[in-house]
């Protein structure tokens, strides 16, 4: 049991400074009603977390940033353990993956079945260190969940590396699956292969699509969708002049955030098409629609951000039943130590990595 009020923890802060991190060593409050302590066992760097440290992206701060995460159950709030979202009596122990929204349940958004959107949220990664209330972020050695947290245990066997996304990544790519519908025997075209399109390449190749094409102007990127299950991987100009208007695309992904890559696969729309939109969670250029092609091809276009519980629940399912049919395995390709965090900032800038992270094989991992 962790002396709570006593023991200490190091923690990468952000104070709003870009592209600078500061180690800090904070002391454990005492936990509160519905609290659990985790001990991070691993921690992977978000596009979205580099976008804040590179000051493209406003959060509260001074702030740990961090919300792909894996952790350990190191203790319990004084009302003891509660159960897990699949209805699983929690421990100390356990191994768990947390939702990065921690809702009400009582809000105008939560009843609306939008408990990411919940007035009353903390959102993990994203919140101020305010005293007493600092361990809300993965860049560190502890995070304390608060009520109304999605909690999903996750099995032992399940490598961390494969874990730490299912938290972000994959459970928006779950959502956005929902929201595009069947994909069986359909064409899903899918822009980005970072985290979310690789993701989405194996989703839909799991789904039963029957063509999948990936768009990145990325080579090796490309290259990294043709593992995951993509049929086809094209730069966009490489996809305009194969497709041009062809009414191909059943379902639309959209998760570059760029506005040439839905300019590029847009004309391509078939008729009854469903357009997700995920990817720009950063101020872009504005894209040019028609509201004829919309109304005569009875299109459907959604916006999809983040996740609700059900998401994260089949995350961990998914990356259970595929986990050695595609190389999830890589995606993390550089650990570091908090220490090590300058290192890691290179490492994730570098591009030559889809994620790297905090822990995993290193530091933090090794006191297991």
């Amino acid at each position: 049991m962790v002396a709570q009020g006593k023991a200490q923890g190091k923690a990468l802060v952000f104070e709003g400074i870009p592209d600078q991190l500061k180690l800090t060593e904070w002391t454990l409050p005492k936990l509160g009603p519905g609290e659990i302590l985790v001990r991070v066992l691993g921690s992977t760097i978000c596009g979205s977390d580099l976008h804040s440290i590179h000051g493209r992206r406003q959060v509260p701060v001074p702030t740990i940033l961090g919300h792909e995460i894996v952790g350990d159950i190191a203790a319990f709030g004084p009302d003891g353990p509660g159960t897990d979202w699949n209805g699983e009596t929690l421990t100390l122990g356990d191994r768990i993956v947390w939702g990065v929204v921690a809702h009400c349940g009582e809000c105008s958004p939560c009843q609306a079945d939008l408990p990411q959107k919940c007035s009353k949220s903390t959102k993990y990664g994203h919140e101020a260190a305010d005293p007493g209330r600092e361990w809300s972020g993965g860049f560190a050695e502890w995070c304390i969940l608060v009520a109304g947290t999605t909690i999903v245990k996750i099995p032992r066997d399940l490598p961390i590396e494969i874990a730490c996304p299912a938290s972000c990544a994959t459970a928006s790519v779950c959502a956005g699956f929902e929201a595009a519908g069947a994909v069986q025997n359909k064409t899903v075209v899918i822009t980005g292969a970072g985290l979310l399109g690789v993701t989405a390449c194996a989703m839909a190749a799991h789904f039963g699509a029957s063509k999948i094409i990936c768009l990145d102007t990325k080579k090796e990127r490309r290259e990294t969708a043709l593992e995951f299950g993509a049929t086809e991987a094209h730069a966009p100009e490489e996809f305009i002049d194969r497709y041009g208007s062809s009414m191909i695309t059943h379902v639309f992904l959209e998760l570059s955030g760029a506005p040439g890559a839905f300019e590029a696969v847009w004309p391509t729309m078939a008729v009854g098409g469903r357009i997700v939109l995920m990817g720009a969670v950063f101020p872009t250029a504005s894209i040019g629609l028609a509201m004829e092609p919309i109304i005569r091809k009875m299109l459907t276009i959604r916006g999809v951000h983040n996740y609700g519980p059900r998401h994260l629940a089949r995350a961990v399912k998914f990356l259970g039943a595929v986990r050695n049919q595609y190389p999830f395995a890589k995606i993390v390709g550089e650990w570091f130590t908090l220490e090590e965090y300058g290192e890691a900032l290179k490492a994730a800038q570098s591009g030559n990595n889809i994620r790297v992270g905090f822990g995993g094989v290193k530091g933090m991992v090794e006191k297991r």
